[in-house]
């Protein structure tokens, strides 16, 4: 590879679980290969760079451009770059600070600088750590100890005479030899740095920082490397302008939300329920759940029905809970393929599998800070089930392909309209995934449960189709909420939304009109009914015929079939039967 053989990592690389020494003697060979093996130059053109000829420094070029591009966040960035590049420019870390008086940060000990992001080769990052904390958790007792900072203090050479930035990299061959210091060296020497050099990182003519190459025992960078580390300072320009960027986009973000928050608090809204409409007792019970549960970080399951508005009361946690600034990343279970839900959750590597080109983060790793919302878990596989405990369990995973384990915060909120025990008891889902899910269970009451809440959402679902359709709906025909309530919606609140949405459509003069006939479709969705349901139906059927549909009262129904008339009423609306329309016969 061309460099100096003197040179020697320290020891703390060479750990078991770090990049070794001999991974770079080995990348260092097969590069030395190529050089050997290539032609030589002729005498009129010399080569450029000792370490790479033009063909392979151009590949290594185009490598670092496909490796950073694909990161968002400095750290990746970084982690990606020095993938690609310490095997061919050996380094120990590289870091990226923020030279720019508008940024410049006053610390204790006098030293003005940003420090926007750090990597430490062959040390894998922990998500939202900061490069502080990363220094923290990576120091270790065999490190070289540091250079006592006793040097004059040199102004930095930011500026040329001219005024205009210095452009191109600034290296110190070994700090011990200087008779003076710049202000950040000092910060260097405290940490051990013997050898580094400064790229500054230009975009659209402008510095925005400086990427800092450090090495812990003495070796220059001699200028074949220079050549390169300048070369692949373009890329990481970009890089970091889009990094920057994101991370502008995200706070003005996060600044709007707690400015909407904050404004919806004082007209007295509650935007954590401002979709869910409770006028039942039992609704409000699952809402008094929610108010006492998002203020914690406990697993909830929320379990119901299909279409109860399961994903409601989920956004409803999440919106309440001090993670509301984060995201809420929702993953529907049984609508991606078993094959591959592992990569959705945990992400991959380039190169995992067939198509993975590039490197993906999963769900879990987007969810970081917020809430993951997990929809249909009882579809998972019994494969899944035991990543899925895991990551419950330990608060790490590895993706697809990878070796790095990666640590994430997230808040699990699970919902399915199974009976999990059940599962559980005939050995379809693991006891030990579902007492980790089932920590603070709620349970969202179907609609036939809930009849006072059928008004409300019937006015709501008009206003709303009314405005899509341009059909202004001004009142709802008398029947209409009689038929409404009367029915037994086995598909819950979406089926009254669909239904609500054809009516809209169907409406004349702004008048709300359903029809019995519009709902025996479902009828005949609902479960097959035994024969006592059958021939109880046939029974209170005939009552309400001779009764031509009265309930209670003398020659009412209810005294018919020998039961209270309130009896009757649930027992009307438990079996989906129109009394109305025997009123009209």
């Amino acid at each position: 590879m061309g460099y100096n053989s003197d040179y020697k990592r320290p020891s703390y690389f060479r750990d078991a679980r770090f990049a070794t020494y001999s991974q770079y003697d080995i990348v260092n060979s097969q590069y030395s290969q190529v050089v050997l093996e290539s032609p030589p130059m002729p005498e009129s053109v010399p080569s450029r760079n000792p370490v790479l000829d033009d063909s392979h420094r151009t590949a290594l070029l185009l490598r670092t451009w496909e490796a950073v591009s694909t990161e968002r966040e400095l750290p990746g960035v970084l982690a990606s770059l020095a993938d690609v590049l310490a095997p061919v420019v050996p380094f120990d870390s590289v870091s990226i600070v923020d030279f720019s008086p508008e940024n410049r940060v006053l610390r204790e000990d006098g030293l003005e600088h940003r420090l926007m992001a750090l990597h430490v080769v062959g040390i894998s990052g922990i998500e939202g750590e900061s490069p502080e904390e990363l220094m923290a958790r990576t120091e270790r007792h065999d490190r070289p100890p540091p250079v006592n900072g006793t040097r004059p203090l040199i102004p930095y050479p930011g500026k040329q005479e001219d005024g205009e930035s210095v452009r191109e990299p600034v290296a110190c061959d070994d700090l011990l030899q200087k008779d003076g210091w710049y202000r950040h060296e000092f910060y260097l020497a405290r940490e051990g740095i013997r050898s580094y050099v400064a790229v500054p990182l230009v975009m659209r003519e402008k510095v925005i920082g400086v990427a800092v190459f450090t090495r812990i025992q003495q070796r220059a960078f001699p200028p074949a490397e220079l050549a390169i580390l300048k070369d692949v300072s373009r890329a990481l320009s970009v890089a970091t302008a889009n990094a920057l960027a994101n991370e502008e986009i995200r706070k003005l973000r996060e600044q709007m939300e707690a400015e909407n928050i904050s404004l919806r608090a004082q007209l007295g809204q509650a935007p954590w329920f401002e979709d869910i409409l409770a006028h039942s007792a039992e609704l409000k019970r699952v809402l008094e759940a929610v108010e006492q549960v998002s203020s914690t970080d406990a697993t909830v399951l929320i379990t119901g029905e299909t279409g109860t508005g399961k994903e409601l009361i989920a956004r409803a946690i999440h919106r309440r809970s001090p993670r509301a600034r984060g995201p809420l990343v929702k993953v529907n279970c049984a609508a991606i393929p078993p094959t591959l839900l592992a990569s959705e959750l945990f992400g991959h590597e380039r190169g995992a599998f067939s198509g993975a080109v590039e490197r993906r983060k999963g769900r879990f790793e987007q969810a970081h800070g917020g809430t993951l919302f997990l929809d249909e878990i009882g579809e998972l596989s019994q494969e899944m089930q035991v990543l899925l405990l895991r990551v419950l369990q330990e608060r790490e995973f590895e993706r697809l392909g990878g070796t790095h384990t990666l640590q994430v915060d997230v808040r699990l909120v699970a919902a399915t309209n199974r009976d999990l025990a059940e599962d559980v008891r005939a050995g379809r889902f693991r006891s030990d995934l579902y007492y980790r899910l089932n920590v603070f269970p709620v349970h969202v009451p179907p609609l036939r449960e809930r009849a006072e809440d059928i008004p409300p959402l019937v006015a709501h679902f008009a206003e709303k189709y009314g405005e899509r359709f341009g059909r202004k709906i001004t009142r709802i025909e008398g029947h209409t909420l009689d038929v409404l309530q009367a029915h037994g919606w086995p598909g819950n609140v979406r089926e009254l939304e669909n239904t609500i949405e054809r009516a809209v459509i169907l409406s004349r003069n702004g008048a709300l009109s359903v029809e019995a006939g519009m709902l025996r479709c479902a009828v005949t969705e609902t479960p097959a009914e035994d024969a006592a349901s059958l021939e109880e139906r046939n029974s209170i059927e005939a009552a309400l015929k001779s009764s031509r549909g009265k309930v209670s009262g003398e020659n009412g129904a209810a005294m018919r079939v020998g039961m209270p008339a309130s009896t009757l009423e649930f027992r009307i609306k438990k079996l989906g039967i129109d009394k109305l329309r025997y009123r009209r016969g």
